[in-house]
């Protein structure tokens, strides 16, 4: 009688251990499952998020047009022995994309300060403090956007023109070079930029484009060339389409 219970007992126990293994791998099997299932979701929500991203993207720079306008600053050499003239300017330009990275460039500036006269003459020294010089740059070019994602974007822009340059404007009836300036006309001009943006929307980024700009205003023959450094920063809208 009492093998039979204890061979009765034992057959619960193994019961019951059995059952308690086949649900540690039921249990198992299922995280596994979910795992797999967690992954497998995740894979497919991270791929629909690449596929909005490089969407946005193809429709950010599918515009035809970038039209930008804003401001800045030019550190200018307003004669061959004056200081160099710090001055606020502003800028505009139209960029029509042949491509998604190729575009033709229309460019137009002006740029303002007060300049300081030579100190060789005291009568015109006294007669003109610190005048107001103004030049303009039309230029036009090409534009290579080199970098592009849904945020933000880089170019390099080269451009060729025509500076005006208008130096006696506020010296008192003197001339540009009685003061020490250049002589007030038109000269060619030449400017190069690399273009950062910060895109807000998929039509509207913010831009700003630290420039180099030669402009050949010195000398009767206008052959030397002033290296002018500064920057423009502003806002540029995209419309039309490719």
């Amino acid at each position: 009688m009492c093998d039979v219970r204890k061979s009765v007992v034992r057959l619960m126990v193994m019961g019951l251990a059995a059952g308690l293994f086949a649900g540690v791998l039921t249990t198992a099997n299922a995280q596994t499952n979910k795992q797999q299932q967690q992954r497998h979701t995740r894979r497919e929500t991270n791929a629909s998020r690449q596929a909005r991203i490089q969407r946005t993207i193809d429709y950010t720079y599918s515009h035809r047009w970038e039209v930008f306008g804003g401001g800045g600053y030019l550190r200018f050499s307003s004669g061959d022995l004056t200081k160099r003239t710090n001055q606020v300017s502003w800028a505009t330009a139209a960029n029509y994309y042949l491509n998604p990275k190729f575009a033709i460039v229309g460019d137009a500036r002006g740029s303002f300060g007060n300049a300081s006269p030579l100190q060789f003459n005291n009568n015109i020294n006294l007669a003109v403090h610190n005048p107001q010089i103004n030049e303009y740059t039309f230029m036009g070019g090409g534009s290579y956007r080199f970098y592009a994602q849904e945020k933000y974007a880089l170019s390099v822009q080269g451009l060729g023109g025509v500076g005006w340059g208008i130096f006696s404007g506020g010296a008192k009836g003197f001339t540009g070079p009685q003061v020490g300036f250049w002589q007030d006309g038109f000269k060619p001009a030449f400017s190069i930029g690399v273009s950062g943006d910060y895109n807000v929307y998929p039509n509207i980024a913010v831009r700003f484009t630290p420039t180099y700009v030669a402009t050949m205003f010195s000398g009767t023959s206008g052959t030397k060339v002033q290296n002018n450094f500064g920057f423009n920063a502003g806002v540029v809208y995209r419309f039309g389409r490719r």
